[in-house]
């Protein structure tokens, strides 16, 4: 991406979406951070100088256009990085309505409500769409049911898009990281109830390589599909 280009980025406050925000604010990139109120916000313009933000609940997919239309929208989008997400682990039998609807509505309907909403900015700047998948995006182990749906659905919403602006000049890809080193990591050996030791998964910082490759990569290519896994 020659000259300063502008990324919005979701789940910037920690994990995988810190980590790629950290690499293209040190390289002079424009950011619009995501966060889900004004307090988060603040938080983030903070530990990103120059940047700006914008506030909607991804666990509220309704509200979103509505949130959006009362913020300053950047008028192009270079990319569009959708890095939040949430797990919540059960079985099938445990699960309520209100616990799939949230991770369906936070991992799957609010990255494609963004999307539609930031689509005439990409198309304009012929720009990119990553959404950070899952291994489970690929495969659902017992009680992932209601994560792995939502993020296999966010694979079929990947692909989709791929082919609907392919002729606008939007690249769009998946990247599926195996387990992280992350708060959410942290939380999912909890619901495991198992001993948690970031040095056994992913660092982060390595997932955000892989993305910023992705990002960086010359016209004549696209990277669809990416997973990593860990090398331990």
């Amino acid at each position: 991406m020659a000259g300063m280009a502008t990324h919005v980025i979701t789940g910037a406050g920690s994990g995988i979406g810190a980590a790629v925000a950290r690499r293209l604010h040190q390289r002079g990139d424009q950011l619009v951070l995501h966060a889900r109120d004004a307090g988060r916000a603040k938080e983030l313009a903070a530990e990103f100088p120059g940047a700006r933000t914008l506030v909607g609940d991804l666990s509220d997919p309704d509200r979103l256009s509505w949130a959006l239309s009362h913020q300053t929208l950047p008028d192009r989008v270079d990319s569009l990085l959708h890095i939040a997400g949430v797990v919540d682990l059960s079985p099938v039998g445990d699960l309520t309505p209100k616990t799939w609807r949230h991770q369906l509505n936070v991992n799957l309907v609010a990255p494609a409500e963004l999307t539609r909403l930031l689509l005439p900015q990409l198309r304009v700047a012929q720009g990119h769409v990553v959404f950070v998948n899952s291994g489970a995006g690929l495969t659902a182990n017992a009680e992932w049911g209601a994560y792995a749906a939502s993020k296999h659905g966010l694979k079929a919403l990947a692909d989709s898009l791929r082919q609907e602006e392919h002729g606008n000049g939007v690249r769009v890809t998946s990247v599926y990281p195996g387990r992280t080193a992350s708060p959410m990591q942290a939380k999912v050996h909890q619901q495991e109830g198992k001993e948690y030791d970031p040095s056994r998964w992913i660092d982060p910082e390595s997932v955000a390589t892989t993305i910023v490759m992705a990002l960086d990569l010359p016209r004549d290519a696209e990277v669809n599909d990416l997973t990593v896994r860990p090398g331990r």
